[in-house]
């Protein structure tokens, strides 16, 4: 792709949003608190500043700091500064200059008596400045989170100016974040855009096609249930899965 020659920095910035959720059925009250306990365990602070830092790789960021908390009752967040250029500042000095770009986390495991539904959110934000792209991305993050619905926004703001001086209000060519998503995790997922393209704002919604009861139940096996039970499950996560991709919630009657 032909690449623009710039009058001084990149002063674009482009924000990839992420809203992850991974659902869930725990049978009794013991199966819930052991659900948010393994949530809190298996993505507590340290775990989520791995699989960002290893996002900062992905998208060439150079790490300038790390900020982590994990929280009472549940949940934690993570976010990281980055710079698009390499920096290694002496250890008595301060960084500054930064690229305006950073990198956060924030979870929200929660569950319900009244169903027995678990559902565990994380909320991500890749923004960057310069060259550097947080779409390069999207397929490492969809995975490390086993995702059974994701809705994705990705926006361009500002300008930046090339060497004759006209503004430039987009640097690369897209029309749907669907473009930089791997096909095998096409496969697995019904997708729908909602694109301003006026504005260079994207919105993608995922929704997993398939869903496998054994991998959506937790401290329980299939075989525990009757067939009665089962069905009741699966239309209960059915249920959960698409009132939050629409947004709404389903008639009960």
């Amino acid at each position: 792709m032909h690449k623009l020659k710039l009058h001084g920095f990149n002063n674009l910035t482009k924000s990839l949003s992420f809203c992850i959720y991974n659902i869930c059925y725990a049978k009794t009250k013991d199966n819930r608190e052991n659900y948010i306990n393994h949530i809190d365990e298996q993505y507590n602070a340290d775990r989520l500043s791995e699989i960002l830092t290893e996002t900062c790789s992905i998208i060439g960021a150079s790490i300038l700091n790390i900020a982590k908390q994990d929280y009472d009752p549940q949940g934690a967040s993570v976010t990281i500064l980055i710079s698009e250029e390499e920096i290694n500042p002496s250890p008595n000095s301060v960084v500054a200059h930064l690229d305006k770009s950073h990198i956060c986390v924030h979870t929200y495991p929660e569950s319900h008596p009244a169903d027995g539904l678990c559902t565990f959110r994380a909320d991500i934000e890749v923004s960057t400045c310069g060259l550097i792209s947080p779409l390069n991305a999207l397929n490492y993050l969809i995975k490390q989170l086993k995702s059974d619905i994701v809705t994705i926004d990705y926006r361009v703001r500002g300008f930046t100016r090339d060497a004759e001086g006209i503004k430039h209000y987009i640097d690369h060519q897209i029309n749907s974040i669907q473009n930089f998503i791997s096909e095998d995790i096409k496969q697995c997922y019904n997708m729908m855009d909602v694109n301003v393209y006026q504005e260079n704002i994207f919105h993608t919604k995922m929704m997993l096609k398939d869903l496998d009861l054994e991998h959506h139940l937790f401290d329980t096996k299939p075989e525990q249930f009757n067939h009665e039970e089962k069905e009741d499950v699966i239309c209960k996560l059915h249920d959960e899965i698409k009132e939050i991709y629409y947004g709404r919630n389903l008639s009960k009657i």
